[in-house]
């Protein structure tokens, strides 16, 4: 039986959100195929595509392997390759090095900027719809920042030093806000004024920020003005030169920079279809999502490639949240053709929108009725990026967003303002490293040597050693069958002695220090009947753990797994402190673990060479070899 093939055009948020949703689907059946053609091997997170033109983060923070997005995926197939045409009859998806049949195709190429014709856009004005867009403009900021430092005259200088964007659409507003948010660090690396460096907001419309409730939009504006944008409104931009541009009234603006973000039309790779087109060249698709024309051919259109009007005269948005729709919608849709079920029409669930304004400030409108501004904005934002890639159930990159959003970004750009983000030297903690392994090294031999000498250890192992019945159980249950009991006192004193040696340090002030809990928790006290129903087990357990502890203390110091090897100290000293046998005053092996957390065991310890070699071991394994390419033609 010939297998129901299905072809996916574009990894944008619309090809993974829907190739994921008919993976998740179609896994059980072994008769349907599925193939992922991009020109790229990543997906590119484009409402972030700001933050790697303003310097915040660094490319491959926002590039999602395809691989690693699909990995253990059986039933998808990855393509880099560049698509150019499509045989609608012979339903054939034609590329630049190969061409896949299909049962059915799903279009999602996206789209790309609208310059509406204005002269000198494609040759002097900077887009920012692609990684390439971000890094072209990344590198001319610094490089004109860069040189403007250098030049002596005043008038050519303060035109290198204007930023004019064009659009006040969330691309724009989000990319000026990089823009203020960058200007003072690139100003003190070139060894400027911030002063000096002049941002402009150009926008044809009356008003900025047009998707948002006034009331939202206003909050962002006055807060743009604050932080010195000049906002220029209804004054729509005529033409773009190398140093300066004109307005439609005919002022000038002298500027190298021009970033044009004022609006987008349908991929044009997409003419090539001759399939009937709308506004913005958008092919048309009716209520299903299939194209308009071709409803029996199997050809559906998602994303930023598809029109189809929800009311009369409004086309679905292009937006993330209509991409997924779409996406998600096609993808069911296709389902139901094969299963024989019925076809849903589209229905757009928009739940709100939010722009950015650099890394600490926003403006949010959700569910219509709940506004947010400031750091709350932010936070919201970074919640919904990463539901995202819980939807698509990618752990690995949701992990990777929060370490490159929070904990590796450069000069405070982050919601916490740099808290979470400072990169110390590991190399200062080496000491509170091996003192703290040294520490859980001592009291682990403490159980070990019992009253031997430490020197020889042919007097190991014996008396008051844990591996001995002799010292008493900090138990109830197990005191009195425990033959060491009365030697050490019952009770509390047994219990004291106990703790004594686990963690002899305690007596060292003097006076007998207050214990964390003088008697175990009732359901703590259950878990430890369960897991140590008698003396046997009990002592199993006690020699376990003195080897363990031995293990523990020594990857601690060798600087081997610290993050995990402290994880488990903390876990440990909770366990201490439920048993009755942890002392106030040893609580700082708490946060100094904690502490020892941050990668200690990179610097002077194993963990240098060990962890790399790991992660790449594991990465290969689960998600394979990671190439620049996918796929082949079939």
């Amino acid at each position: 039986m010939a297998k129901t093939k299905i072809v996916v055009v574009g990894a944008g948020y619309a090809g993974v959100f829907g190739t994921k949703f008919l993976s998740k689907k179609l896994k059980k059946n072994p008769d349907v195929e599925i193939t992922l053609i991009d020109r790229h091997s990543y997906q590119t997170m484009m409402t972030e595509l700001h933050e790697v033109a303003g310097g915040r983060v660094e490319p491959e923070a926002i590039q999602y392997d395809l691989q690693r997005l699909f990995c253990r995926r059986k039933n998808v197939n990855i393509v880099t390759d560049n698509v150019t045409n499509i045989d609608k009859e012979k339903k054939v998806v034609f590329t630049e090095n190969g061409e896949y049949p299909f049962d059915y195709v799903m279009l999602g190429m996206g789209g790309e900027p609208n310059d509406f014709g204005t002269p000198g856009v494609k040759e002097n004005g900077f887009t920012l719809w692609s990684m390439e867009d971000a890094i072209r403009l990344r590198e001319h900021i610094e490089v004109t920042v860069k040189a403007a430092a250098l030049e002596a005259d005043e008038a050519k200088r303060r035109a290198m030093l204007t930023f004019v964007v064009c659009g006040s659409g969330f691309t724009g507003i989000e990319m000026v806000g990089e823009l203020v948010d960058q200007k003072e660090i690139i100003a003190k690396k070139n060894k400027l004024s911030p002063d000096e460096i002049t941002i402009k907001v150009v926008e044809a419309a009356p008003t900025i920020l047009n998707m948002l409730d006034r009331y939202d939009a206003d909050i962002a504006e006055r807060y743009l003005v604050k932080k010195g944008v000049e906002i220029i409104k209804a004054s729509p931009i005529v033409e773009v030169g190398a140093e300066e541009i004109t307005l439609k009234n005919g002022d000038t603006i002298p500027t190298h920079t021009l970033i044009w973000t004022a609006g987008v039309q349908a991929n044009s790779d997409a003419k090539a279809f001759e399939m009937e087109s709308a506004r913005a060249n958008r092919l048309v698709a009716n209520e299903f999502l299939q194209a308009k024309g071709y409803e029996d051919k199997g050809i559906y259109v998602v994303g930023d490639l598809v029109y189809y009007e929800e009311t009369p005269n409004t086309p679905t948005p292009q937006i993330v949240q209509a991409a997924e729709g779409t996406g998600h919608y096609a993808a069911e849709n296709i389902v139901a053709e094969i299963n024989g079920t019925d076809k849903k029409p589209y229905k757009g669930n928009y739940q709100g929108f939010m722009v950015s304004i650099g890394a600490k400030y926003g403006v949010a409108c959700l569910f219509d009725k709940i506004h947010l501004s400031g750091a709350m904005s932010i936070i919201m934002k970074h919640i919904v990026n990463l539901k995202y890639f819980f939807d698509i159930r990618s752990g690995h990159y949701m992990f990777q967003y929060i370490m490159h959003e929070f904990f590796h970004v450069k000069d405070e750009r982050n919601v916490l303002r740099g808290h979470s983000s400072r990169n110390s030297n590991v190399l200062w903690s080496v000491p509170l490293r091996i003192f703290y392994g040294l520490t859980w090294l001592i009291e682990a031999m403490h159980k070990i040597v019992g009253n031997g000498e430490w020197l020889k250890p042919s007097t190991w192992f014996g008396e008051g050693s844990w591996f001995t019945n002799a010292v008493a159980f900090p138990f109830p249950w197990l005191q009195e069958a425990t033959t060491g009991a009365s030697a050490a006192g019952d009770g509390a004193e047994a219990t004291a002695e106990v703790a004594h040696q686990a963690f002899g340090l305690s007596y060292a002030y003097g006076n007998e220090p207050m214990m964390v809990f003088d008697h175990m928790p009732k359901w703590f006290e259950s878990v430890m009947k369960f897991m140590m129903p008698n003396q046997e087990v009990a002592l199993f357990f006690q020699k376990f753990m003195s080897v363990f502890e031995v293990l523990l203390a020594l990857a601690i110091i060798f600087g081997l797994f610290t993050w995990l090897a402290n994880g488990v100290t903390i876990a440990l000293v909770a366990t201490f402190c439920l048993s009755g046998m942890f002392y106030w005053v040893n609580m700082w092996f708490i946060p100094v673990a904690f502490a020892l957390m941050n990668g200690s065991g990179r610097a002077l310890g194993l963990d240098k060479w060990v962890q790399p070699w790991v992660q790449r071991k594991l990465s290969k394994w689960w998600y394979g070899d990671i190439k620049s390419r996918y796929g082949q033609a079939k």
